[in-house]
């Protein structure tokens, strides 16, 4: 495959495909690691190559904790993707973050229990830094983004992500606040890490479409609540994707392209010939 895709979407709730999209057509990339949660959808936007992939499959059928999250991130690495916009609802913790409004966060809480968290296994192992776990650089260009677009923005504040399929209850919503939490979603562990060691640049467009559960004044959330904020805010978020990839600056200044650079610690010649075929994708340039 020759074609490369230096930037790439994933969808979440509500965002499953990518209008605009000219000379579209469907990749479906082997893994080692699985099948991926649907076709990545690849073509040009603004004149700029780019992929889009539907983290809940087609028709929404991939509950949070069983997306393939390491076969996605594979799969869009070995189609030359170097950074990733995540679009996605949340739950506001935080009075000043309402529905409607965008939240592009700048750290992470992983409340998950049951998911894959790495790669780097089985005969391979490497710590990677996760202190900011989102691009600081690719956050700035979406935030510029979604202010052009119409958006009202808030840069920062931290994710927790939760197990789910279920919504928290009002106890779990108030300790979560108590933590020091700003928004609340189910899929952004471990999505964002395993960007990092693929060493790609990942960054969060959150939708807030409700106030979670600790607001007293406010209904418990329900799908329908979620589905209504999500299909006004589809059209800001393909505006939104439309100007990045129009504005979009060919090299990357981040250190996210090196991550890996100083995070694999097992002996070169420890390395089994299986682990090296599985993850060459990833630490050939190292190996």
């Amino acid at each position: 495959m020759t074609e490369r895709y230096p930037l790439a979407i994933i969808g979440g709730s509500g965002l499953y495909s990518m209008p605009g999209l000219e000379n579209a057509s469907e990749q479906n990339p082997d893994t080692p690691f699985g099948k991926i949660s649907a076709p990545i959808v690849t073509g040009a936007l603004e004149g700029r190559p780019i992929a889009f992939l539907a983290r809940h499959g087609i028709g929404h059928r991939i509950a949070p904790a069983e997306v393939p999250y390491r076969a996605n991130i594979y799969a869009l690495k070995a189609l030359g993707v170097e950074r990733i916009i995540s679009v996605s609802a949340c739950g506001s913790l935080r009075e000043e973050l309402a529905p409607g409004h965008i939240v592009i966060p700048d750290n992470i809480y992983d409340n998950t229990r049951l998911r894959p968290r790495t790669f780097f296994n089985e005969g391979l192992v490497a710590h990677i830094s996760a202190a900011e776990p989102f691009c600081a650089d690719l956050s700035s260009q979406l935030e510029t983004a979604a202010k052009a677009a119409g958006g009202v923005v808030h840069r920062g504040g931290a994710y927790i992500t939760i197990e789910g399929p279920r919504f928290s209850t009002k106890a779990e919503s108030n300790i979560f606040r108590a933590w020091g939490m700003s928004i609340i979603g189910m899929t952004a562990s471990p999505e964002a890490f395993l960007a990092r060691e693929a060493e790609i640049c990942y960054a969060t467009m959150a939708h807030v479409t409700d106030y979670d559960v600790w607001r007293a004044s406010e209904e418990s959330v329900t799908v329908d609540m979620v589905i209504q904020t999500l299909n006004k805010n589809t059209a800001l978020a393909q505006e939104t994707i439309r100007i990045i990839a129009r504005n979009f600056a060919p090299e990357r200044e981040c250190d996210c392209k090196d991550a890996l650079a100083a995070a694999l610690i097992t002996h070169k010649d420890a390395i089994s010939a299986a682990a090296r075929e599985k993850l060459n994708l990833l630490v050939k340039k190292y190996l």
